[in-house]
């Protein structure tokens, strides 16, 4: 059995990835994490900086989400992709050809900085405005299984 699982060190991946190796477990599964990170917008130094920064940082996420699952006693392996995340999971599972793609739905509860959570806010709005999220995108387009893991607390809130 071969699992994709979109990842990029965010609370949301990391909880995706242990609910994933818990669920899964008892098939031996192999793993693989991807992570997408997006173009530079233009040519700038600056921009590129930028780019390289979040390529490398997301390098690292994935190599630890990895050495956490060969810890956890499964076979892992990374992959990175450059461009848009919807486009390119697609295209990875084409690639790949996954038994299962797994992502993490996005949570009322963000990573808890405030940046983090003001960023979020924005970045929800402006998915839901025009693109769509990930995983709506996915759920129509995907041509393996999809399971797209809560991440929030489940419980009731009063």
């Amino acid at each position: 059995m071969k699992i994709m699982l979109a990842y990029d060190g965010s609370r949301n991946a990391k909880l995706a990835l242990d609910e994933t190796m818990k669920m899964f477990r008892c098939n031996t599964p192999s793993l693989i994490l991807v992570g997408v990170v997006e173009n530079p917008r233009d040519s700038t130094d600056a921009n590129e900086d930028l780019f390289k920064e979040e390529y490398e940082e997301l390098k690292g996420h994935l190599k630890e989400g990895v050495e956490t699952a060969v810890k956890e006693g499964f076979e892992a392996e990374l992959m990175i992709a450059e461009g848009d995340a919807r486009k390119l999971l697609l295209q990875a599972t084409h690639k790949q050809k996954p038994d299962l793609l797994v992502i993490a739905r996005h949570s009322h509860e963000p990573d808890p900085s405030f940046i983090a959570k003001s960023l979020n806010a924005i970045f929800d709005e402006f998915d839901y405005m025009t693109f769509g999220s990930v995983s709506s995108f996915l759920t129509r387009r995907a041509e393996c299984p999809l399971l797209i893991l809560p991440t929030g607390d489940t419980g009731n809130k009063e």
